[in-house]
């Protein structure tokens, strides 16, 4: 039914779009009713006003995409909307394919960076070296910035082998508005190089914005050491509200791309959709994070796992054979949750939708 809305979803997130889905649900009670109707937006169509909606709807699109969670909004009485952001996933570009980049590409793609790698040396800048890279770029490092749109989103590691070649990188993406730039050097060679892009009339505030020595103060010594510390550093710029986003309430949420590949397929087994809609306290999983059940017991993704998940699937199953939607609270706190093993000790409400 919404199939080729989830596959417009994928492209246009994929291509570097903020998205908004606004999904119109009936409810017959407190908790269950029938699913009217999914629109998806574009921050350009929210930008815009592309479609009439009423201005507080507007205003929570704007809260959503601000703060990366979801919003509901009643409306009409008994109808609510939710409206749930998605956002591309962070592209990490890492100028220099040499011992750290190894080892940094590895890790990066594990905790959900889109990456490129661009090296002047073909020996350097190959797939078999970064298989887990979704593009390697072999190309002199100068000639390389007219290969790549930088974008306001865009994490930059630079870890050349030289430093002519690191002032080189710098001096480039200086020039944009990036979430993060960081660069390997010693504290010495750092200082120098920052003194003389001063002299050379680079601003205070756009300098200070750099992060070098690059990554996390963790002692980190060997090549795979350095690759953790700078993980940890672009982990926390993306979580913590130091990405692109101005406010500092910002949470990337989570997206899972495998799932949502599959909500574009049209299914002949009866599925149903389970998505976090909000969590407090120590949960597994972030609001936004979904997964599919099918009829015939076969799943794709996870809210978490353990007694939690497994009560939610059983749900599902009853909104299977009616279709429409459930909103189900999981309470992993308490005396009952701790004897059933639940040791998160938080909280979940999960829309589970079936169509």
């Amino acid at each position: 039914m919404f199939e080729n809305l989830y596959e417009n979803l994928l492209k246009k997130v994929n291509n570097g779009n903020q998205c908004v889905m606004l999904t119109y649900l009936d409810l017959h009670n407190n908790e269950c009713g029938s699913i009217e109707n999914k629109i998806l937006l574009t921050k350009e169509d929210i930008d815009k006003k592309s479609i009439p909606l009423d201005n507080n709807i507007y205003i929570k699109i704007n809260d959503a995409i601000s703060t990366g969670k979801i919003e509901k909004v009643n409306i009409e009485g008994n109808k609510l909307v939710v409206i749930e952001p998605f956002f591309p996933k962070p592209r990490l570009i890492i100028f220099g394919g040499g011992h750290i980049a190894k080892p940094l590409v590895e890790f990066a793609s594990k905790v959900g960076f889109s990456i490129t790698v661009i090296d002047d040396r073909p020996y350097f800048a190959n797939s078999s070296r970064f298989p887990e890279a979704e593009n390697v770029i072999c190309e002199d490092f100068k000639k390389s910035f007219e290969l790549i749109k930088f974008r306001k989103s865009d994490f930059v590691v630079i870890v050349t082998r030289g430093h002519r070649h690191d002032g080189l990188v710098l001096r480039e993406v200086l020039n944009y508005n990036l979430s993060y730039i960081g660069m390997i050097g010693s504290k010495r060679r750092v200082r120098g190089m920052m003194d003389d892009l001063a002299s050379e009339g680079f601003s205070k505030d756009a300098l200070d914005k750099v992060n070098s020595p690059i990554g996390l103060d963790i002692g980190a010594v060997t090549p795979y050491e350095i690759a953790i510390s700078i993980v940890s550093e672009l982990i926390m710029f993306k979580n913590k509200g130091l990405i692109n986003i101005d406010s500092k309430k910002f949470s990337h949420p989570e997206f899972d791309n495998e799932v949502v590949l599959k909500l574009c397929e049209k299914s002949s087994t009866p599925r149903a959709i389970i998505t976090i809609l909000s969590s407090k306290g120590s949960v597994p999983r972030k609001a936004g994070a979904k997964m599919i059940t099918y009829l015939d017991g076969r799943t794709l993704g996870s809210i978490g796992g353990g007694c939690s998940e497994a009560g939610v699937l059983t749900k599902a199953r009853d909104v299977m054979i009616n279709k429409g939607f459930l909103i189900e609270r999981v309470d992993m706190t308490g005396d009952v949750a701790e004897s059933m093993g639940m040791v998160c000790g938080g909280i979940m409400d999960v829309l589970i939708e079936v169509f």
